[in-house]
């Protein structure tokens, strides 16, 4: 049985598609490079990443609650 859909998977889920897409984008030996200003999308990800883990300030997961998505008891990020 697989545990519930909370905020917690879902930040999880949306900053590693987010990394990945834009290493993708901005790295010169992907097939998917577009330009190497992608990589200040993956650092702003990271970033945000780091600060939610001190001040559990979470834009993303306060959208994600308003959305209907629960809250996970033990969030990383947010609250």
């Amino acid at each position: 049985m697989s545990a519930p859909f909370t905020t917690d998977r879902a930040i999880r889920i949306m900053a590693g598609t987010f990394v990945l897409l834009s290493l993708g984008l901005g790295v010169e030996g992907s097939p998917m490079f577009i330009s190497k200003n992608f990589l200040w999308f993956t650092a702003f990800v990271g970033a945000n990443l780091f600060q939610s883990g001190f001040t559990q300030f979470c834009p993303a997961e306060m959208i994600m609650v308003k959305l209907g998505l629960k809250r996970n008891d033990g969030a990383s990020c947010g609250r």
